[in-house]
């Protein structure tokens, strides 16, 4: 038996919710996360995203969440993470951008 392909599921929450990644943020997700968020997120001011179900990640899954924080910043938005998985967090320890997840998290 082969295992499950990698997959994620990225929505927008109810009115004054989070929007919400949910599965693999990883290499193998990553083109069609960053096209999904980057879509999702649209135009809107302020984006706060909850990654409190995030099951996996890997430098890929990182570089999607700092690219959205780039465009976010170029496009004059304000995106916010919320419940960064430690996984996530070491990952970007090591990579020497911890902080940027950090700050993005504690803007509220």
């Amino acid at each position: 038996m082969s295992p499950a392909p990698a997959s994620f599921e990225l929505l927008a929450g109810a009115a004054g919710e989070p929007f919400r990644l949910a599965g693999v943020a990883s290499l193998a997700t990553a083109r069609a996360l960053l096209e999904r968020g980057t879509a999702l997120f649209g135009r809107q001011p302020e984006v706060e995203l909850d990654l409190s179900q995030v099951t996996h990640a890997d430098s890929a899954g990182l570089a999607v969440l700092l690219t959205w924080l780039e465009r976010a910043r170029r496009g004059g938005q304000q995106l916010r993470y919320r419940s960064v998985p430690a996984q996530l967090l070491g990952i970007a320890r090591i990579s020497g951008v911890e902080e940027l997840l950090r700050v993005s998290a504690a803007r509220r």
